[in-house]
C-alpha cells in the first residue's frame, strides 16, 4: 500500500515540477524567471513567475530558482544601473543632487509630507526606470537561458560518455 502511495506522490511531484523537461525546456524556465527577476514589477515578481510557469506549463522551481537570482544586495545597483540607461535612452534628466534631496526628506514633519516629496523627485525618472529594466530584464533572461541550455547539453553529453564507458569496460 505505501509503495503505491510513494509511486503515486512522485508522479503528482513530477508532473507539478516537471523534472522530465528537454534542455530547452528547463533552460527557458531558468530564463524566464531571470527575466521577470530583473524586470520592473517590484513586489510581483513570485507572483507573475509562478502565473507564467503555469501558464507555459514549465518547470516551476527553474522558475523560482531564476526569479530569485536578482537578490537584494543586487537590486540597488542593478535598479540604479537600469533608471540610468533608460534615462540616457529617453534623454531624461536625473534630477541633480537627488540623493541629498532625498536625505533631506526624512526631515520632514510627518510621512504624507515625505511620501509627496519623494513622488515628487522619483516621478520624472519611472518611465527611465521601466525602460531600463525591462532592456535589462531581457537581456539578463537570454543569456541566462544560453547559459543554462550550454550547461545541460554539456552535462548530458558527460552523462552519455559516463554511460557509453561503462557499457564498453562491462563487455
Amino acid at each position: 500500500m505505501w509503495h503505491a502511495s510513494r509511486d503515486a506522490v512522485q508522479r503528482w511531484t513530477q508532473s507539478i515540477l516537471h523534472t522530465h523537461d528537454s534542455p530547452e525546456r528547463t533552460a527557458a524556465a531558468v530564463g524566464l524567471g531571470v527575466a521577470i527577476g530583473f524586470s520592473p514589477f517590484l513586489g510581483f515578481h513570485t507572483i507573475i513567475g509562478i502565473v507564467l510557469a503555469f501558464c507555459f506549463n514549465l518547470n516551476r522551481v527553474a522558475v523560482l530558482g531564476g526569479l530569485w537570482v536578482n537578490l537584494p544586495w543586487v537590486m540597488g545597483a542593478y535598479y540604479a544601473a537600469a533608471t540610468a540607461v533608460g534615462s540616457w535612452l529617453l534623454q531624461t534628466q536625473i534630477p541633480p543632487h537627488l540623493m541629498k534631496r532625498l536625505e533631506l526628506v526624512w526631515t520632514l514633519p510627518h510621512w504624507g509630507a515625505r511620501i509627496d516629496a519623494i513622488g515628487g523627485l522619483l516621478e520624472p525618472l519611472l518611465w527611465p526606470f521601466t525602460l531600463g529594466s525591462l532592456l535589462g530584464s531581457v537581456i539578463f533572461g537570454f543569456l541566462a537561458y544560453r547559459l543554462v541550455l550550454a550547461v545541460l547539453i554539456a552535462r548530458r553529453h558527460h552523462l552519455e560518455a559516463m554511460a557509453a564507458g561503462r557499457d564498453k569496460s562491462a563487455t
